[in-house]
């Protein structure tokens, strides 16, 4: 498949050339996606789904347009890249275009495990045992109303060629289950989940311990009540905690920052939050889920520090926006996004805290990525005398995710390994909590 796929990039950037094109990048990519669905012990969802498609970037006479097809027969495709090429010389010049350096690109690729031939071999009797086993724990638990149990796998093909030289691909798998649960709990509905993702079969903890988890969870969420207003304490839970780091370096791109739409503008170099906080973007994990051999212009994958002891360390900048802003570029974005962990596990943070807020989950909100201010949806639970008290809701924090990460005074060792971001458990001081 690599090498259809390859011949295929490859054809499609000679035919560019041929219709007068200066330089060509053309990606293809081939994915099958399955995904089954028990919902309360009855099977309600089989999909199984192939698809391929071509993406093809053009710069022609200082002028640049992309354009994509799922049509890979070869004269469609020829035809598809001559009028691609044909609209291109009606685009607006743009001097700023061009492909990525070729010493950017890789060599060799390196070995990063991303793909498991048992994925693609699943049968359907397996992923029908796996839900089974997740919903026999919890059919029939008290107050259970309605529980989903959900697998879902991945198997794909991407294959990139250029005019200057890239000729690369590679296989990438991921599956993963999960259980949702809701629970009669008079007038209201509780709800919560968990679930695992991985590259690997192998890399996934037994089935039934997701689905305990799940009910253990939901259970916790019993007599929740509307959050109160105060400032205090907030330990955020590991499952919560890269959404966290997800909108704080979100604006920490050079396109951001060329638009004027970041808060990172002008920061490089500058300590901006709590020396708690180092954080690196690391494309060569083995088996990780935001792993690659290179990014999706073609640059080699390599890490590359975001924030070091709280200072600002670099941005993520493609060719475009580096050639705008007159900065070398990095990769065009993130990968798996990897925060130094502290000493302490979860409950050991809760019982130094003595009292405050545990965040379990984000309802909703919006930040504004020029200034850093936000206001977030949040769940949870009281922490009171060092332990994990009664189940709240209904409450908001509000601030700004610069002085919020300011104010972070520990990490956690357990890091949620089922994400792109492995963060832990975060404990930040003197935040606002908007309530009853």
């Amino acid at each position: 498949m690599r090498k259809e796929l390859l011949s295929t990039a490859g054809g499609a950037v000679e035919a560019a050339k041929r219709a007068g094109a200066k330089d060509a990048w053309a990606a293809v990519s081939r994915s099958r996606e399955v995904s089954y669905e028990l919902r309360n012990g009855k099977l309600e969802k089989v999909q199984d789904s192939t698809s391929r498609g071509l993406m093809i970037r053009l710069f022609v006479d200082g002028r640049y347009s992309a354009h994509a097809t799922t049509d890979l027969r070869p004269d469609q495709l020829r035809l598809f890249v001559e009028n691609g090429v044909a609209i291109t010389r009606a685009m607006q010049p743009d001097p700023h275009r061009r492909l990525a350096d070729r010493a950017l690109y890789p060599t060799v690729l390196p070995a990063l495990q991303l793909d498991d031939g048992k994925v693609g071999k699943l049968e359907r009797d397996t992923r029908l045992a796996w839900l089974n086993a997740m919903n026999e724990r919890v059919a029939g638990a008290p107050k259970v109303i309605s529980a989903t149990s959900s697998v879902d796998d991945t198997t794909s093909v991407v294959a990139a060629a250029s005019s200057n030289g890239f000729q690369h691909a590679y296989e990438t798998t991921n599956i993963g289950y999960s259980t949702s649960i809701t629970l009669d709990d008079g007038d209201k509905r509780p709800e919560d989940w968990m679930g695992a993702w991985a590259r690997h079969v192998d890399a996934l903890p037994p089935v039934a311990g997701i689905a305990d988890e799940a009910l253990r969870l939901t259970r916790a969420r019993l007599g929740m009540t509307k959050g109160p207003t105060l400032r205090t304490t907030m330990i955020v839970d590991a499952r919560a905690a890269g959404s966290l780091i997800g909108r704080l370096l979100g604006p920490a791109s050079a396109a951001s920052v060329q638009q004027e739409r970041s808060f990172w503008r002008g920061k490089l170099g500058k300590a901006m939050v709590s020396s708690k906080l180092s954080v690196v973007d690391d494309p060569l994990i083995p088996r990780a889920l935001g792993s690659r051999p290179f990014d999706g212009e073609g640059i080699a994958a390599a890490r590359l520090p975001l924030i070091e002891g709280g200072v600002f360390k670099s941005l993520y900048v493609d060719t475009y926006y580096g050639q705008k802003l007159g900065v070398k570029p990095t990769t065009g974005g993130g990968s798996n996004r990897v925060v130094a962990l502290g000493t302490r596990n979860r409950d050991a943070l809760v019982a130094a805290a003595k009292d405050g807020v545990y965040v379990t989950s984000w309802l909703g909100g919006n930040m504004d990525p020029t200034t850093g201010d936000f206001s977030l949806g949040a769940r949870g639970h009281l922490i009171e005398g060092g332990a994990i008290g009664a189940a709240i809701g209904e409450m908001n924090v509000t601030g700004n995710i610069v002085d919020l990460f300011g104010r972070l005074v520990e990490l956690g060792n357990d890091p949620w390994k089922f994400s792109s971001t492995l963060a832990p458990t975060l404990v930040f001081e003197g935040v606002q909590f908007s309530g009853k």
